[in-house]
C-alpha cells in the first residue's frame, strides 16, 4: 500500500521505523529538506498548508495521513471525494486544528471542558474574570499558542489573533490518554498517562505510566473516550489531553488528531506502541492490544540553553549502560534552545523506582553544539 504522511517530522519517522518489518511504501512531506523522515521515506519538500501540493501529493496514494495536524484540511477533503482514504478524515482535522471548533465540538458533544469565551481581536471584551487563559485559534503547539493572563497588567500582552479565552483550571495532574478507532468502528485505548512538565519551556518533561488514579477518576476519563470516539465518527488516533482538577473533576484541555509525545512511553511500556496502533488504523487492522506491562516513562531530549548548531549529545554513553533505558533520536542534526531532538524510555517496578530513573538520566544528558 502507498501510505503518504503529511509532516516528515519525528512522528511520522518512528511511525515507519515501526511499520518497517510491514510491507508498505512511505511517502512524506515536509517543508524542511532535512526532516527526520527525509532518508526512510519517498520524500517530498513541500508545503503541508498548500492546497495544490497537498492534492498533488496524496492524489496518487492508497491512503493519506498526518503527524502535524497544522495542514491544508480542504485539500484533504478534495482527496476524499476523489476517492483517496484520508486518516483521520479531513472534517475531525479542520475541527481540531482551529481551537475555536475545537471547543464548540466539546459543547456540543457534552464533553466536559473548561469554560471559554471566543474573541476575535484584542479589542473585544473580555468577560472571562481572571486569572484565564487565552489560545490561538491555529497554529499552537509545544506549547506556542497559549499563554496565562493573571493580572490586569497582563492585559497589554493579549494578542491580536481571533483565539479562544478558558477559564484557568486548578490543576492536581495534567493526564493523557491515546484512544483509537479503526473504519470498521473498533476502538481501543491506552492506559492514562501523566505529563509534568518544565514550567521554564511549557514543554512536556516527564510522561508517567500507569497513574494511580481513584475509581471515580478513572470512570470520568472512560466517559469522556467513550463521547469523543463516538462523535468523532472517523478512523484515527487522537492524544486526549485531561486536567484533573484538585476537586477530583476531569477536564478536556485539547486533543490532538494524530500519534502524540505523551504516548512515546508505549515503545518499550505497553505490548504494543502507539506507532503500531496508528499503522494499523490507517491500514484499518484489527487493532492491537495496548496493556501495560510495568512502569514506564520517557523523558524529552531538549535543546540546551544557550547552544545552537550540529548537535551533541553529552553523557550518552553512560546512558547506554543503564539497564531498561531506550534511547530514541529523531535524526536531527541541529540543535537550539527548547527543541525536541529525541527521547529516553525507562522501565521501572514501582513508580518510585521509575521517577528516581527519570531523575537520574535527566541528569545524565545534555543536548548541546559543536
Amino acid at each position: 500500500m502507498k501510505i503518504g504522511i503529511l509532516g516528515g517530522g519525528q512522528l511520522g519517522r518512528m511511525l515507519i521505523q515501526s511499520a518497517l518489518k510491514y510491507d508498505d511504501e512511505f511517502y512524506t512531506l515536509d517543508p524542511a529538506s532535512d526532516a527526520p523522515c527525509h532518508n526512510i521515506s519517498y520524500f517530498t519538500q513541500g508545503n503541508f498548508n498548500d492546497y495544490d501540493t497537498v492534492l498533488n501529493f496524496g492524489k496518487d496514494k492508497d491512503v493519506v495521513t498526518i503527524e502535524i495536524e497544522h495542514v491544508n484540511a480542504d485539500a484533504l477533503a478534495e482527496l476524499e471525494k476523489q476517492g483517496i482514504r484520508v486518516v483521520p478524515n479531513a472534517n475531525i482535522v479542520k475541527t481540531i486544528q482551529q481551537k475555536i471548533l475545537q471547543k464548540e465540538f466539546y459543547k456540543t458533544h457534552d464533553i466536559p471542558s473548561p469554560e471559554f469565551q471566543i474573541v476575535w481581536n484584542k479589542d473585544e471584551k473580555i468577560m472571562m474574570p481572571l486569572p484565564f487563559v487565552q489560545k490561538m485559534n491555529t497554529g499552537g503547539y509545544d506549547g506556542k499558542g497559549v499563554q496565562v493572563i493573571r493580572t490586569e497588567d497582563d492585559y497589554q500582552h493579549i494578542w491580536e489573533e481571533a483565539s479562544v479565552i478558558e477559564s484557568l483550571v486548578d490543576i492536581d495532574k495534567e493526564l493523557s490518554v491515546i484512544v483509537a478507532r479503526n473504519e470498521k468502528g473498533e476502538t481501543n485505548t491506552f492506559p492514562v498517562t501523566e505529563m509534568v512538565a518544565d514550567p521554564k519551556l511549557n514543554l512536556l518533561d516527564f510522561n508517567v505510566c500507569p497513574v494511580l488514579l481513584t475509581e471515580d477518576v478513572q470512570s470520568q476519563i472512560e466517559v469522556i473516550t467513550e463521547k469523543f470516539l463516538s462523535a468523532v465518527n472517523s478512523p484515527g488516533l487522537f492524544a486526549i489531553e485531561l486536567f484533573l482538577d484538585k476537586e477530583g473533576k476531569v477536564w478536556v484541555n485539547e486533543t490532538a488528531p494524530r500519534l502524540h509525545n505523551s504516548g512515546h512511553q508505549s515503545q518499550e511500556g505497553n505490548t504494543n506502541s502507539q506507532f503500531e496502533q496508528m499503522y494499523r488504523v490507517v491500514k484499518n487492522l484489527p487493532l492491537a492490544d495496548t496493556d501495560a506491562i510495568t512502569y514506564s516513562g520517557m523523558l524529552n531530549l531538549v535543546g540546551a540553553e544557550g547552544y545552537d548548531g550540529k548537535v551533541v549529545y553529552e553523557g550518552m554513553e553512560e546512558v547506554l549502560k543503564l539497564p531498561e533505558t531506550y534511547i530514541h533520536l529523531y535524526g536531527k542534526t541541529e540543535t537550539k534552545p527548547g527543541r525536541k531532538m529525541g527521547h529516553i524510555n525507562v522501565l521501572a517496578d514501582s513508580r518510585e523506582e521509575l521517577m528516581e530513573k527519570l531523575v537520574m538520566v535527566k541528569g545524565m544528558v545534555r543536548v548541546i553544539a559543536e
